[in-house]
């Protein structure tokens, strides 16, 4: 509806947005490189950030730039994973039906891998989603999963991602085996003041127009309701276009904002 109104090609502040399009702050490249490197060295990784941050998209942007022929990303997303559906999980997704029993299946995992690794020569990514939600039992589990060859090399690069309770979480004293073998511990940060500007010009760019709706006050006012989480700025504007289009505003200022917040957020 509003995308006629304005002239817009694609859909701006939507989860869809093709991941070479959405915005790329300094913090994104620095966490990109640094997923890059946990894949390339297969080490132990835990990607922490508050809600709305942009922790499931930052690896949507990564395994999209992951070579396809050198690893095989392994996704998992589940807040009841038990150690049984997590091995069940990943070997279904490499094309193996998991054995019974819980010994057994690790054990099959560790040749699948040593065979997808040797003879393919294809290095396998594990991405746990929603880590947070793991209880005790599942992430000794990794810890164990790690234990490979006498603990001469990682059998996997291993990706936890979860809220920021999660490290809260692996800090604790009890937490200390987990937390040693843990090779990048990084945290997506909410954005900035000019951040939020440049996210919302990024996603403007990509929907077609060559020119700035949001006044700069506007901005001022998007940053400010949704603290520099992208989920909320996504939502914010997207509410504004919407009140835009239906009342005929070319330009969205600050007031309208308010507007928006108070009738339809608040």
């Amino acid at each position: 509806m509003f995308e006629q109104f304005y002239g817009m090609q694609n859909t701006p502040f939507t989860r869809d947005v093709p991941t070479e399009k959405l915005y790329d702050s300094p913090t994104m490249q620095e966490v990109l490189g640094k997923l890059k490197y946990t894949a390339e060295r297969q080490l132990f990784a835990v990607l922490t950030g508050d809600c709305g941050t942009g922790k499931t998209t930052t690896i949507r942007k990564f395994v999209d730039r992951l070579d396809a022929s050198s690893y095989q990303v392994l996704y998992l997303s589940d807040s009841k994973l038990t150690p049984r559906h997590f091995y069940k999980g990943l070997l279904e997704q490499m094309g193996s039906e998991a054995k019974y029993y819980r010994g057994d299946a690790k054990r099959q995992l560790h040749r699948e891998i040593e065979l997808m690794r040797g003879i393919h020569d294809i290095q396998p990514v594990v991405v746990v989603d929603e880590s947070h939600l793991l209880d005790r039992e599942m992430l000794e589990e990794v810890r164990f999963l790690l234990n490979f060859k006498m603990d001469a090399q990682s059998p996997m690069a291993l990706i936890l991602v979860g809220q920021s309770e999660l490290w809260d979480r692996l800090r604790l004293q009890s937490y200390a085996a987990i937390r040693q073998r843990i090779d990048i511990q990084f945290k997506l940060r909410h954005y900035d003041r000019a951040q939020v500007g440049d996210y919302i010009k990024s996603h403007l760019e990509y929907s077609g127009l060559d020119q700035q709706i949001f006044s700069d006050s506007a901005m001022d006012e998007i940053h400010r309701f949704s603290g520099g989480a992208a989920r909320l700025i996504n939502k914010l504007c997207t509410h504004c276009l919407l009140y835009g289009a239906q009342n005929g505003f070319r330009i969205i200022d600050d007031h309208m904002i308010k507007r928006v917040i108070e009738g339809d957020l608040s």
